[in-house]
């Protein structure tokens, strides 16, 4: 089969014809239709995360036809149309039985720890897929997996709900589009910031009271639009750049959910600053199974519509990781087949 395969040392991947991975008893293997980029992609072609073994074929979102289904899986048959879940675990062990999957310590994402679907197919879990519904094109059953569900966990994880005040650092990528869109669905009062004037206006047309410059004092603009409160809850993906002008837009006893680290992995922590105003500082990443059905949930009714830009070519993957390096499209890159 085709797949994007990555090499030790190189961060430039190759399109290579690689065996079919064989399919085990509690798995499925499913013929690709569309699958989708995410900052994961950089950051595994980088080696942040450094796969468990080489070559290595990326991609964590994805939606296809299944081919071949294991003897112990049930309710899944060849030629059924799926949404692959990118979050796996053990399935036994006491957080996998509580349903929070992030806590098993065999926690792990397709096209991170285990091959992904920038392939013809995958073999994934048969716990990790579910039936795409009909209203659902590929490009979009193939793009939501990830963001959508990710974005309900961090959601759930900062206590958003109606009538909550909620600041998006980054509005445009994918990760933190989803979040805006499921936020606004939970009831939120909705605030953004983006560097590109497009995608501040795309956050006010969807809904935001207003959109701010991600590089200037979006904190002091926050807290006059807010007469002097501030937001009960940011989001931010961005790190080091942002973190702490999104610790000062917090209104006291407000949460900062941090999901990622795009423009560096440390920052500076103003302990007073933490502890005067009663803040939190949540940590939140990729989804358990409940976040995933809710995320589907979502985007089948209408609720959140996740902006997927023209689908590109299988083979124009490297042009698509390029434009998500750069930073310059509007929600998800996708790859159809």
């Amino acid at each position: 089969m085709r797949a994007w395969v990555l090499d030790e040392g190189v961060e430039t991947p190759r399109l290579a014809e690689v065996d079919e991975p064989a399919v085990g008893p509690w798995e499925v293997k499913v013929s690709l239709r569309a699958s989708a980029l995410n900052h994961l992609d950089l950051w595994v072609a980088k080696g942040m995360p450094k796969p468990p073994a080489y070559p290595h074929v990326p991609g964590a979102d994805g939606a296809g036809v299944v081919l071949e289904v294991g003897q112990a899986v049930e309710g899944l048959s060849v030629g059924a149309e799926v949404l692959i879940d990118p979050s796996t675990s053990c399935g036994r062990c006491e957080a996998c039985l509580a349903g929070d999957i992030p806590y098993c310590s065999s926690f792990a994402v397709i096209g991170e720890h285990r091959w992904g679907t920038h392939a013809d197919a995958v073999v994934v879990p048969g716990s990790n897929v579910t039936h795409k519904p009909e209203v659902l094109s590929w490009e979009h059953a193939g793009a939501i997996g990830l963001v959508v569900s990710s974005a309900v966990r961090m959601a759930r994880r900062g206590r958003i709900g109606p009538g909550s005040r909620v600041l998006v650092v980054g509005v445009g990528g994918g990760s933190a589009t989803a979040v805006f869109l499921v936020a606004k669905a939970f009831g939120a009062q909705m605030y953004a910031t983006s560097t590109a004037v497009s995608k501040r206006a795309w956050a006010t047309e969807h809904g935001a009271e207003a959109a701010f410059d991600s590089a200037g004092p979006y904190d002091e603009e926050v807290r006059a639009h807010t007469g002097g409160r501030g937001v009960d809850v940011v989001i931010d993906n961005v790190g080091t750049t942002t973190f702490e002008r999104s610790l000062r837009s917090l209104a006291r006893g407000g949460r900062l959910v941090t999901n990622g680290s795009t423009s560096g992995r440390t920052a500076e922590l103003p302990l007073p600053t933490l502890f005067w105003r009663q803040l939190e500082v949540i940590g939140s990443s990729m989804n358990d199974p409940s976040d995933f059905a809710e995320a589907a949930r979502l985007v089948v009714e209408g609720t959140v519509a996740m902006p997927v830009e023209t689908p590109v070519p299988f083979e124009g993957y490297p042009d698509a990781l390029e434009r998500l390096r750069r930073g310059d499209q509007l929600g998800k890159l996708v790859l159809n087949r």
